[in-house]
């Protein structure tokens, strides 16, 4: 038996990395409205703020700010990869266990996780979503790329700031932008 060992802290800032089944698909592009439409029905129902995205042909970054006492990003994840998976084609590429299950052969079983830690581990991890369309060399520059919460400057509007699980400075020491300066 395997001993799931995330580490639930309620009412802060995630990472995700959610991939498709198969590596050589593009549905995510493809189906982008659709997949827009998914969260979307997520957000409405279960309220969380996505303080940055990514969407590549494969898979997708995401920065989730969940709400205060809140630690369901599971039963979010599921209602958007389910909803997604309900609505497109059926994938050429089921394995017979997923079959078994009445699983389209959508979604990679399971997503990474990371619980952001600080103002720094923060920007690291935009950082990451900012520059994946280059990593995986789709586009030159980072502003190229349509799926991204970075054309045009539109990443971080109107969203508060990340709730991270290491405590505020107080006032008598540095502030975390002074320290990574």
């Amino acid at each position: 038996m395997t001993v799931d060992r995330r580490r639930f802290v309620p009412g802060r800032t995630h990472f995700f990395t959610a991939r498709l089944y198969s590596p050589a698909c593009d549905l995510l592009v493809s189906e982008v409205a659709l997949l827009r439409d998914a969260t979307r029905l997520c957000i409405k129902r279960w309220l969380f703020e996505i303080a940055g995205a990514v969407i590549l042909p494969n898979q997708m970054h995401m920065i989730w700010v969940l709400p205060d006492d809140d630690i369901g990003f599971s039963r979010r994840w599921g209602l958007i990869k389910s909803t997604f998976a309900r609505h497109v084609p059926q994938q050429d590429n089921v394995a017979p266990d997923q079959s078994a299950r009445a699983d389209k052969g959508v979604w990679q079983r399971r997503l990474w996780h990371h619980v952001i830690r600080d103002g720094m581990d923060y920007d690291r991890h935009m950082h990451l979503l900012a520059s994946a369309p280059v990593q995986a060399g789709l586009v030159k520059k980072v502003g190229d790329w349509p799926y991204s919460s970075f054309v045009a400057g539109k990443a971080n509007r109107g969203v508060s700031p990340a709730r991270t699980i290491v405590p505020a400075p107080s006032s008598r020491g540095p502030s975390i932008a002074a320290r990574a300066s």
